[in-house]
C-alpha cells in the first residue's frame, strides 16, 4: 500500500546500528515522516532503495564498503526521483563535493538537531536544493587550488633524478653528506653536487628546507627492489 501523498518516506543508510536506531526513533516522532527501511552498506542500500522506492535516502558519507556518494549515485542512476540528504561527521571539502556530484540535495553534520534533520528531509522531498551555490563555489575553488598546488609539488619532485631522490630520502632519514657518501660508496663531492641539484629543482634554500618539503609533499622511498645506479653516478 502506498503512503499518503503528504507522508514523506525515508530510507536510512547508516553502518552504525545504534545511530540508525536513534535516527529511526527520532524521525518516527514526526507525523509527516516515515522510515521504510535501513541499510548498513552500499551493497545493501542500492537494491533496498530499488525495492522500497523511498522519496528520500538519509545517508551517512562513510560506510563500511564505500561512501555514501557511491550509494547515492547508484541509487539515483536507477531511480532519479529518489533524493539524497547526507548526514555525516565528515566535514571535508572532498566529502561535500562527492555528495554534490552524486546529486545530493543536502549535506548535514551529525551534530544537527532533530528539527533541522526533519526540515531538510521535507525540503529535499519538495525538490529544494539545500547546499547553497555559494558554498559549492567556495569548495570548488579551494579544491582547484589544492589540486594545483599538489600538481606543482609533484612536478618539482618529478624533476629529481633517481640518484637525487635516493639522496633526498637519505637526507630525510637524518644522514649528513658524508654519511650519504659512505652509504652510497660515492665521493663527498659527488653528494654535494647532487644536493645542489636537489635544492635547485625543489626551489628551496637549504637541506633542512628540502627535507621539510619532502615530508610535506609526501615523498616516498623507491621500491626496495629498484636497481641501484652505478657507483659514481
Amino acid at each position: 500500500m502506498k503512503a499518503p501523498p503528504d507522508l514523506v518516506t525515508v530510507m536510512l543508510v547508516e553502518d552504525h546500528r545504534a545511530v540508525a536506531e536513534g535516527l529511526w526513533a527520532l524521525l518516527d516522532e514526526y507525523d509527516d515522516l516515515t522510515v521504510v527501511g535501513w541499510a548498513d552498506s552500499v551493497a545493501e542500500a542500492v537494491p533496498m532503495a530499488e525495492q522500497l522506492s523511498p522519496q528520500v535516502v538519509l545517508i551517512d558519507y562513510r560506510l563500511s564498503d564505500g561512501t555514501g556518494a557511491e550509494a547515492a549515485a547508484r541509487i539515483r542512476a536507477r531511480d532519479p526521483a529518489v533524493v539524497a540528504v547526507f548526514l555525516s561527521a565528515d566535514t571535508s571539502d572532498a566529502a561535500l563535493l562527492a555528495a554534490a556530484e552524486a546529486g545530493a540535495s543536502g549535506y548535514l553534520l551529525k551534530s544537527a538537531g532533530g528539527d533541522e534533520i526533519a526540515t531538510a528531509i521535507r525540503a529535499a522531498a519538495a525538490g529544494e536544493i539545500l547546499i547553497p551555490a555559494r558554498t559549492l563555489m567556495e569548495v570548488l575553488a579551494r579544491h582547484r587550488e589544492t589540486t594545483r598546488v599538489s600538481d606543482q609539488h609533484a612536478e618539482r619532485l618529478g624533476r629529481l633524478t633517481a640518484r637525487e631522490e635516493e639522496i633526498l630520502v637519505l637526507m630525510t632519514q637524518g644522514l649528513d653528506n658524508r654519511a650519504i657518501a659512505d652509504r652510497l660508496t660515492i665521493s663527498y663531492a659527488t653528494v654535494r653536487t647532487h644536493v645542489r641539484g636537489i635544492l635547485e629543482k625543489l626551489e628551496v634554500r637549504s637541506q633542512l628546507e628540502a627535507v621539510a618539503k619532502a615530508f610535506e609533499w609526501g615523498l616516498r622511498p623507491p621500491a626496495p627492489d629498484a636497481a641501484p645506479e652505478p657507483d659514481g653516478a
